[in-house]
């Protein structure tokens, strides 16, 4: 495998050994050791799955005091996959970086705890697979403003299909107080 750093500390793009032939292929989603030995800690104790439809956007996510890593995939289809580094006092505050994963390039980007994560549909269909360091819990979860001009991000899609969760949401300055704080290492 092949893992990718991006502007944002922490956030990977990995890129698994694919093996194909005339049969098909495989590859391996993940690997403990491996994964830990590439820079991404574990453990994991929760699988999702999610099927989105095209022009869907998703996000962006965070839990606060029980924060999730996540390791993405898409499974078919294909997104334009999101990370933001919402900590305040990061030198990347409010930054964001992105990849485009699919069923097709294999590809899985890595969002650390502390990143609001979210996605947007750029084909027909979607189905994402992902695991989390952490259990979901829906009373820790704060949802910042997907086009937050603040943040800047480049999405595919004019306008989005969104939740209410997602349509409602708020800025990063209108967070503030609850966005987590960075600790440097």
């Amino acid at each position: 495998m092949i893992v990718h750093e991006t502007p944002l500390p922490g956030v990977l793009i990995i890129e698994p050994a694919v093996h194909k032939d005339p049969r098909g292929f495989f590859l391996e989603t993940f690997s403990a050791a491996r994964y830990e030995k590439s820079g991404i800690p574990g453990p994991f104790v929760q699988d999702n799955h999610s099927r989105s439809l095209k022009g869907t956007v998703r996000g962006l996510h965070l839990q606060v005091n029980r924060p999730q890593g996540k390791l993405m995939r898409a499974v078919s289809g294909a997104m334009l996959d999101v990370a933001v580094d919402v900590r305040v006092g990061s030198p990347t505050f409010g930054r964001w970086t992105g990849a485009v994963l699919s069923g097709d390039n294999f590809r899985q980007l890595y969002v650390p705890p502390g990143f609001a994560h979210g996605f947007a549909v750029i084909s027909d269909v979607v189905d994402v697979e992902y695991k989390c360091t952490d259990y979901y819990a829906p009373e820790d979860e704060i949802t910042v403003a997907w086009n937050d001009a603040s943040i800047g991000i480049e999405w595919p899609v004019g306008e989005p299909t969104l939740s209410a969760r997602d349509s409602s949401a708020k800025t990063l300055s209108e967070l503030m107080d609850r966005l987590p704080r960075y600790v440097a290492r």
